[in-house]
């Protein structure tokens, strides 16, 4: 029995195309092209304006409340696309970039894995085009003006106890939640508690993958809030005039980055929000440019449906105008196990009972896009190896039951090959009508929209607001802000705000703790649970096993 190789060998063995080819086939002019070395490339904005085309049919990719590894959302994705190129279809994935955090992490890398991948998978997976270096860049350049307005004499009489903003860096570090600054003498600053977050959770990084073109990206980013005065006025970046020299250091950062999967598919890999802090979907630019240029646009939205989905659909979706033709639900025998109760370590036996009972978690998001966002959706079931017969039968049969087909995927293991029956279920999904809604409206009352996505999306029977939260949403009233979409803040793992509490409970309450608004990006973050913004890594984080040799080949990514 030859040795499984694993996702990176896999990637390092596989024959790249040059990017002008994958950029020819996609349909790009040479002349919108920046390349990035051989296989990786930026594409110019000039490329979507002068593309009349219509727009081709968008497909979004979701799954089910994951275990703390994953369940394959990306590989699916990919392997998608993959397989409708392989029926003869015009094809392009459009990803979010990774993170340093999850990579150095527990999660691992976000390229996808096994035969559906795209490449260069390390290179991606690390610093790629620099975009998020850019955004942190201009993270931190609002930051350093901001204090040093306050340092220079305070013109816009600056709470230093009100400042919202903080600095960021692409890394889980602990240690950087809390910090004191601004230490050691008058020259060196105002001392006040300051934090990181991470990169991926910088509204910068909501501003550049909402933002249409350079103009919007600047009016967004002059929008953006950060702090109020002593007479509770906030302050914005355009107050400190800070935004054109921000847009200076994005511009580039603002351009698609074009790439391959191992099957030659071009791939949009551009923007990363996190999806249980932001709103965890690609640029709007790269799915834009993407749908002009395919009959089929294969994205994703981060986590669960109940986050990544949500977000995509409600937010968005809502702010861009686009509208998907179908949704694809990620599901693996594993994570229904484990929202069944089964330790994580433990999910590769055989347990029908454990499977019965979380099975309902599975059942809960295909509901939701059906019959709230009443779109068509197909359950793709992400086969493992240890996977027994039984248990995909029983899938299958309980989403049969809910009115959804459920197809095995095997694009991991076979490429293409393993995902045709996915693709022409997709495909016939995509030429259903439907009637694509929201969760809510805009103009209820900020208590209302939250209450609604608790009670529609989650399954909770209501909200319970701290007296920060109540506050907070008086001055938002106050300020003009009610009217703006809402991104919730919340644990990935479980429907509720309490990451133990598995499978679809029902009659729970989610408590909002904070509101605040990310006026640039243009939604309220409504923070539950002990959601944090700035990651820890774990006790055998997966920075201990990744290497480089001799000749710069590097080993355990994955």
């Amino acid at each position: 029995m030859s040795e499984i190789k694993s996702d990176i060998e896999i990637a390092q063995g596989t024959p790249m195309l040059p990017i002008s080819e994958i950029a020819a086939m996609a349909g790009i002019q040479e002349k919108y092209l920046e390349q990035y070395g051989k296989y990786k490339a930026k594409v110019d904005q000039g490329a979507l304006r002068d593309l009349d085309s219509p727009d081709g049919k968008l497909i979004l990719v979701t799954a089910i409340n994951p275990t703390p590894a994953g369940e394959g959302k990306t590989t699916t994705t990919v392997g998608l696309a993959d397989s409708l190129r392989a029926l003869g279809k015009k094809a392009i994935v459009a990803l979010r970039e990774p993170s340093l955090g999850p990579v150095f992490g527990i999660k691992g890398g976000a390229a996808g894995g096994g035969f559906a991948q795209v490449v260069p998978m390390e290179e991606i997976n690390l610093h790629f085009t620099g975009d998020f270096h850019a955004i942190g860049s201009a993270n931190n350049l609002l930051a350093a003006m901001l204090d040093n307005h306050i340092y220079q004499g305070n013109a816009l009489n600056i709470d230093p106890r009100r400042i919202t903003w903080k600095r960021c860096i692409d890394m889980n570090d602990r240690q950087l939640r809390f910090v004191t600054d601004g230490l050691g003498g008058r020259v060196n600053g105002v001392p006040r508690e300051d934090g990181f977050d991470i990169t991926v959770a910088s509204e910068v990084m909501a501003v550049l993958c909402l933002s249409s073109d350079i103009d919007d990206l600047k009016e967004r980013l002059s929008r953006i809030v950060v702090g109020y005065t002593y007479d509770e006025a906030p302050v914005t970046a355009g107050d400190l005039k800070a935004e054109g020299a921000m847009a200076a250091l994005l511009k580039e950062a603002l351009k698609p980055n074009l790439v391959q999967t191992l099957e030659h598919t071009p791939a949009f890999v551009h923007g990363g929000p996190f999806a249980n802090i932001a709103h965890g979907c690609n640029s709007l630019v790269a799915t834009k440019c993407a749908l002009k240029l395919s009959d089929y646009t294969v994205t994703e939205a981060g986590f669960g449906a109940d986050l990544g989905a949500e977000k995509f659909l409600d937010i968005k979706c809502r702010l861009s105008g686009l509208r998907p033709s179908a949704v694809v639900i990620v599901a693996t025998a594993r994570a229904l196990k484990y929202n069944g109760g089964v330790p994580r370590n433990e999910t590769g036996k055989e347990d029908l009972e454990a499977l019965e009972r979380g099975i309902p978690n599975l059942l809960k998001h295909i509901s939701n896009i059906k019959e709230v966002y009443k779109l068509p959706c197909v359950v793709a079931i992400n086969r493992f190896p240890q996977d027994k017969e039984k248990e995909l039968a029983l899938i299958k049969d309980k989403c049969q039951e809910m009115g959804a087909k459920a197809v095995l995927s095997e694009v991991w293991a076979n490429g293409s090959k393993g995902g045709l029956e996915l693709a022409e279920e997709v495909v016939r999904l995509c030429e259903m009508k439907n009637d694509f809604t929201y969760a809510y409206e805009l103009d209820k009352p900020i208590e209302d929209k939250i209450q609604a996505i608790v009670t529609r999306i989650y399954g909770g029977k209501g909200v319970s607001f701290s007296k920060a939260a109540e506050k907070e949403i008086r001055q938002l009233n106050d300020l003009g802000f009610s009217g703006l979409p809402i991104c919730m803040a919340k644990t990935q793992y479980s429907l509720t705000d309490n990451p133990n509490i598995l499978g679809a409970p029902r009659d729970f309450v989610v408590t909002v703790r904070n509101i605040k608004v990310a006026a640039g990006a243009g939604f309220l973050i409504a923070l539950t649970g002990d959601i944090m913004t700035m990651p820890g890594l774990p006790k055998s984080p997966a920075a201990e096993r990744i290497d480089v040799d001799s000749n710069g080949v590097i080993s355990g990514l994955f």
